[in-house]
């Protein structure tokens, strides 16, 4: 078609759609129960917004599509990622750090830090939550209580032992 037939107001710029937290090529997204159910919330939440933007008449039709596109890419995205989810129940055995640990630290000079590792989606720095694939929660798999280990990014000279090591269930 010609652009000579297109009012230019008709031209929507495309949407732009958050990316979910990034996910190594090849690396299985594991989730823990907990995670799945957040992302099956998150994706109600976000069928609901779509489906009372839908059925909303608005006077800035432009505007309305935009956030129904948005929307249909959000979805998406987290449909793609539900799909690929691998449920890691807790275990039982709390003898080692692996994914799901609540794992506690204790450094020489600063207070104890609580750190659970979670799948990528379920991480919040913020609440101590950490995705299994930061380079911290990399460096405590496989570690037992007892374990003393510099962390990445932490001072060398301030080494952290694991203290406790539980699983949320």
């Amino acid at each position: 078609m010609s652009r000579g037939f297109v009012k230019e107001d008709d031209l929507l710029p495309p949407p732009v759609v958050p990316p979910r937290a990034p996910l190594p090529p090849g690396v299985p997204n594991y989730v823990t129960p907990r995670g799945l159910g957040l992302l099956r919330a998150e994706l109600v939440g976000l069928e609901a917004d779509h489906a009372r933007l839908d059925a909303t008449p608005t006077a800035d039709a432009q505007a309305r599509t935009q956030e129904l596109l948005i929307l249909n890419g959000r979805i998406s995205a987290l449909t793609t990622r539900l799909t690929s989810a691998k449920v890691v129940e807790p275990r039982t055995v709390a003898d080692e750090v692996r994914f799901g640990a609540v794992v506690e630290l204790h450094t020489a000079n600063g207070a104890p830090r609580r750190l659970t590792i979670v799948g990528v989606d379920e991480a919040d720095a913020a609440a101590g939550r950490i995705a299994f694939t930061a380079p911290v929660a990399r460096a405590l798999l496989g570690k037992r209580v007892g374990e003393t280990i510099v962390l990445p990014g932490a001072p060398p000279t301030q080494p952290t032992t694991i203290a406790a090591i539980a699983y949320e269930g």
